[in-house]
């Protein structure tokens, strides 16, 4: 057999002629098309942050649904192939934060609740209290297209409510209520509830004994306790023993010096979830977003209210002073109204706050009340929840109701009704 030496080759290396053959002929390999580019770069709008920072025509990107660039336009470098949306003369804000709500509890109900959380811009719930069920937990760590994300308190504690509610742990003992610490922290809650409330002399009161094991038992797990309170004397003795959120501001008289000082000294956050202002407000904007039926018992009930409006008084002079005290205010509404949100944004800002302090308090203050670390500010690396708005809130808080489009994670929310 006849071999053909390769000059140059190394020593004892040989090809036969069909090698070379197939040498000659064969097709190199294609290189595979580099990946389509998955980046969107959303410039020319005022960015209104969710810390306090605005900027003023901004350009943030979008990729893998999270934010991995912001900055003012023109310093902000598109990634090469990404598509562009032009949001010049609009105004984008985080997706809103409800720290304080009461869901359903049925799982396909749930759902529903979320997805229409997001239609009004909310980007995340958190449930306080009254979920004593496994999905509720599940519910959790779910991450569900178009929906709002979900936090919970799980089963709250308070003392026995017969006829009111038995979903919340009944306790009469310090022994009880660590237990029900114990149990929902077993379970993964996000915060402990407690209601620290007779109901207008209905039951027997959490005592300071009480709530105070609650909060030393949480606190040795690594979990906050809220409290849904009434009185001044209870929010005081509650300061004392180390509460980590209001739920509720002081309703029963304006507040003192003596706990504005307390307050000043703790590191307390106030959900003052405002009572109705017993005044005619605007709502056009929620007629074709919500059912007629509802919209027109909504319009029914929108008029003066003497007594609303003394209790609201009280209420809202509590929150401005507490505000401009330095105390951290986040947003709540009590309740699973889609909407509530931004009729809470318009009554924090009549008492007294200003439209730029109650839009981190919607934002970045509440996501983290709600435990979502990865919500509430527009910041690299934050989920790409955001709203965008034809107006400023800034100018007028009612101006988060203009909604051009919602985006969860990157991907815009379908709004069409």
């Amino acid at each position: 057999m006849f071999r053909t030496k390769i000059h140059g080759a190394m020593p004892g290396v040989v090809l036969g002629t069909a090698g070379l053959l197939v040498a000659a002929c064969a097709v190199p390999e294609e290189e595979a098309p580099p990946p389509a580019p998955t980046a969107t770069v959303y410039q020319g709008a005022r960015v209104i942050v969710g810390d306090g920072q605005v900027l003023e025509d901004a350009t943030f990107v979008v990729d893998g649904g999270q934010f991995t660039m912001v900055g003012a336009t023109g310093a902000v470098i598109a990634p090469e192939g990404a598509a562009t949306i032009d949001l010049t003369g609009r105004t984008v804000m985080p997706a809103m934060i409800d720290a304080h709500t009461h869901m359903s509890t049925d799982r396909d109900a749930l759902v529903a609740d979320l997805e229409t959380r997001a239609f009004f811009g909310i980007g995340g719930v958190l449930s306080m209290g009254m979920d004593p069920d496994p999905v509720q937990i599940e519910m959790r760590d779910e991450v569900l297209p178009g929906a709002a994300r979900y936090r919970t308190a799980g089963r709250g504690i308070t003392r026995p409510e017969p006829g009111r509610s038995e979903v919340p742990h009944w306790v009469n003992t310090e022994e009880e209520a660590r237990a029900a610490v114990q149990e929902e922290a077993g379970r993964g809650v996000d915060i402990i509830k407690v209601w620290v409330d007779d109901r207008g002399g209905q039951y027997d009161k959490m005592t300071p004994e009480l709530y105070g094991a609650v909060i030393d038992e949480a606190h040795q797990a690594g979990i906050r306790v809220s409290a849904h309170i009434f009185t001044l004397e209870d929010a005081k003795g509650l300061v004392e023993a180390e509460i980590d959120v209001f739920a509720h501001g002081v309703r029963d008289m304006d507040v003192d010096d003596e706990f504005v000082t307390m307050i000043q000294n703790s590191n307390v956050v106030l959900i003052p979830n405002m009572p109705g202002r017993g005044v005619p407000t605007e709502l056009s904007w929620l007629e074709g977003a919500i059912p007629a039926e509802q919209f027109e018992q909504l319009q029914a009930n929108n008029v003066e209210n003497p007594d609303q409006q003394e209790t609201w008084g009280i209420q809202g002079r509590n929150l401005a002073r507490l505000s401009e005290a330095g105390m951290t205010i986040a947003l709540g509404t009590d309740g699973n109204t889609p909407w509530a949100a931004h009729i809470e944004m318009e009554d924090m800002v009549a008492a007294g706050m200003s439209p730029a302090d109650v839009l981190v308090a919607a934002t970045g203050n509440a996501a983290a009340v709600a435990n979502l670390p990865d919500q509430g500010t527009i910041e690299v690396g934050k989920d790409a929840d955001f709203v965008v708005l034809e107006t400023n809130p800034l100018d007028d808080i009612t101006n988060t109701r203009t909604i051009a489009d919602v985006y969860i994670r990157g991907e815009a929310v379908d709004r069409s009704m």
